[in-house]
C-alpha cells in the first residue's frame, strides 16, 4: 500500500518558551507532517539569543519555510545573555541571526503561500503596544500604569525590554507601526494577507483576561482596523497564552500559543500542537471554549 500523501499546510504556533526545560521537548516535537508545510512563528521564543537560534535552527531545517515575528520576551536584554544589545540593535541582531537562517522576518518581502487555500500573502509584523489598551477606568497612559502597580500587575518587558534609541516603549511602537501600515498599504490588495504579529491587533481578546490591568501590554488601538482596511483572510498571534479561534469583523483570529508548563499542563493541547491557517476547515480551529485558560503578568 502506497503512504498516505499529506496536502501541504501552513501551520503555526507561538510562545515556545523553550528556555523552560518543560518547553524545549514540545519545541523538539514539532515536524511537519509532510513535504513543503510552512510553519509561522509568532514570537516568544525564548529570551537568550542562543536559545532563539537553537530553536529557530532546528525549526528550519525541518520546515520548507519558517516565518518570524518577534515577541516581547525575543526583546528582553537578561543579564545572562552575551549579547547585552538594547531595543532597536537587539531586534536587528536577531533580524540578522533570522537571515543567516533563513527564516523570514518583518524586514523581508511577504512570501507567498501557493499551497492550499493560497493564494496568501503572509506578513510577519512587529508593532509592539502603547499602552492604549488601559486599565479599565484609566484616562492616561499614567493612570493605566499606575493601577497596574498598584494591583501588582507588571508585565516584566518594564524591567527588561528596552526602547533604544526610542525615549519609550509607545515611540518605538508608533515608529513600527508607521513603517509597518506604510507597507501594508502598498501590498497587491488583491492578494490575501495572513497578518502575523506577536500581540493581538485587536483589543477584544484581552477581555476575558483576568487581570485587566495587563491589557496595556498587549497591543496597540492604532492596529484595530488592519484586518479590514486590508485584504485579510486571517490573522495569527499569541503572547496571551489562550489559544482559540476567534472572528472579528468576518475575519479569522487565530491564538496559537503553547504557554508555560503551569498552563498547558492544566488545558492540554485539544487542537494538537501546530494550528493550521491554510487550508482552512472548521474542525481545525481551536475551540471557543479554551477562553478560560487565562494569562497574568509576564
Amino acid at each position: 500500500m502506497s503512504p498516505t500523501v499529506h496536502e501541504r499546510q501552513l501551520l503555526a504556533v507561538s510562545d515556545l518558551h523553550v528556555g523552560m526545560a518543560d518547553n524545549w521537548p514540545i519545541t523538539e516535537s514539532l515536524r511537519p507532517e509532510g513535504e513543503g508545510d510552512w510553519l509561522v512563528v509568532a514570537g516568544d521564543v525564548a529570551e537568550l539569543t542562543q536559545d532563539i537560534e537553537r530553536a529557530l535552527s532546528m525549526l528550519a531545517d525541518r520546515f520548507a519555510k519558517v516565518i518570524w515575528a518577534p515577541g516581547n520576551h525575543e526583546l528582553w536584554t537578561p543579564r545572562e545573555d552575551p549579547v547585552q544589545l538594547r531595543g532597536e540593535a537587539r531586534y536587528r541582531h536577531l533580524v540578522e541571526l533570522c537571515e543567516s537562517l533563513g527564516v523570514v522576518t518583518p524586514e523581508d518581502p511577504y512570501p507567498v503561500w501557493d499551497g492550499p487555500g493560497g493564494p496568501l500573502a503572509v506578513a510577519p509584523l512587529f508593532v509592539l503596544y502603547d499602552y492604549t489598551f488601559r486599565a479599565p477606568g484609566a484616562r492616561t497612559e499614567e493612570e493605566s500604569l499606575a493601577r497596574a502597580y498598584e494591583a501588582g500587575v507588571v508585565c516584566t518587558d518594564e524591567f527588561l525590554l528596552h526602547p533604544d534609541p526610542y525615549p519609550g516603549r509607545a515611540a518605538w511602537c508608533r515608529a513600527r507601526v508607521a513603517e509597518t501600515e506604510r507597507r501594508l498599504a502598498a501590498h497587491d490588495p488583491g492578494l490575501p494577507l495572513v497578518l502575523v504579529n506577536h500581540f493581538p491587533l485587536v483589543r477584544q481578546p484581552t477581555d476575558v483576561l483576568w487581570h485587566p490591568e495587563f491589557a496595556q501590554w498587549c497591543g496597540t488601538e492604532l492596529t484595530a482596523d488592519w484586518h479590514t482596511r486590508f485584504n485579510t483572510a486571517a490573522v495569527v498571534y499569541g503572547h496571551l497564552h489562550i489559544p482559540r479561534t476567534t472572528w472579528y469583523d468576518g475575519v479569522r483570529f487565530e491564538e496559537v500559543s503553547i504557554g508555560y508548563p503551569r498552563e498547558w499542563r492544566k488545558r492540554g493541547h485539544p487542537r494538537g500542537l501546530l494550528r493550521r491557517i491554510a487550508p482552512f476547515t472548521p474542525e481545525t480551529a481551536a475551540p471557543q471554549g479554551t477562553a478560560d485558560r487565562l494569562k497574568g503578568p509576564a
